[in-house]
């Protein structure tokens, strides 16, 4: 794992500088985004996760899929609250769907196994299973990113899968 100072220098060098060009490309990509800021702080956050996760070999691209993914989530995000939004809630007949306690402890556990399963997971494998179903990037763009063919994505992916079911399996907790 690369230290701070190596990370920040990887950040500075590597990353920052295309801040200026992210942040013209987002406005004319989508003019009616609210806050640019937010989008390339969301950006900033998911690429520092994925390149703990493992090497990023093309910084820039990385970050402009980085950043259209997090302005999509919002956007997505925006419509289904405006869907959701009622103006008097007592006037739903609606009984409450909220999990109690023992779910939400059950469903962090669940993601303690999952994250625990990818860490397994030989470096390369988890890379490329980390940028295919995290940040669901298309297997063409993982390919580019690591320099890999889009057979070889396509493969890790599998094994990827293979290997969290059989760590899953061998915790008794598939059939």
């Amino acid at each position: 794992m690369p230290t701070h100072q190596e990370q920040s220098r990887w950040f500075t060098e590597e990353v920052q500088p295309h801040e200026s060009s992210l942040r013209a490309w987002l406005h004319h990509r989508f003019p009616s985004l609210p806050d640019i800021d937010d989008i390339v702080q969301e950006s900033y956050a998911r690429l520092i996760r994925a390149k703990q996760a493992g090497p990023i070999s093309y910084a820039k691209a990385f970050l402009f899929t980085t950043a259209r993914n997090a302005a999509l989530d919002l956007f997505r995000r925006d419509r289904l609250a405006a869907i959701d939004r009622v103006t008097d809630v007592e006037k739903l007949n609606v009984i409450e769907d909220t999990p109690g306690v023992a779910d939400t402890v059950s469903r962090q556990q669940e993601l303690e196994l999952l994250a625990e399963a990818i860490r397994t997971l030989p470096e390369r494998c988890r890379q490329v299973l980390t940028l295919r179903k995290l940040y669901g990037l298309p297997q063409k763009e993982i390919a580019a990113q690591l320099g890999i063919s889009e057979h070889t994505v396509e493969v890790q992916v599998g094994k990827g899968m293979r290997r969290c079911a059989d760590y899953f399996a061998e915790r008794g907790l598939l059939k």
